[in-house]
């Protein structure tokens, strides 16, 4: 194994490098947008987070052998769409369409 780790784009950032960083994001985004940016970022680091353990965990279940399918029973696959109507989708696209609304008169 390497016992050292190469960085990939080079030393981590110190202060005076982080304040010019910081000066440029408040520029660009505003004081208002830069919590929000900054809400959205996490939680999209927090999902890949959740998701890429969750591929590990199904890699590991495959290596110990529990994740073959000759051991596990075939359950049928819900048919999600079958019950639906159209005025049902009708209402699905018009509760979206109110939200999409509401969030761009909030920004």
């Amino acid at each position: 194994m390497i016992d050292t780790v190469i960085p990939l784009f080079g030393p981590i950032p110190g202060g005076p490098e982080l304040l010019i960083i910081l000066l440029v994001l408040v520029l660009l985004f505003g004081a208002n947008k830069i919590p929000k940016l900054a809400r959205s970022t996490g939680q999209a680091m927090g999902e890949f987070q959740k998701g890429r353990e969750e591929v590990e965990d199904e890699l590991e279940q495959m290596r110990q052998g529990k994740g073959s399918r000759d051991d596990e029973e075939d359950e049928p696959t819900p048919d999600i769409g079958a019950d639906s109507t159209e005025a049902d989708r009708d209402t699905d696209r018009d509760a979206v369409t109110e939200r999409e609304t509401e969030t761009e008169r909030n920004n």
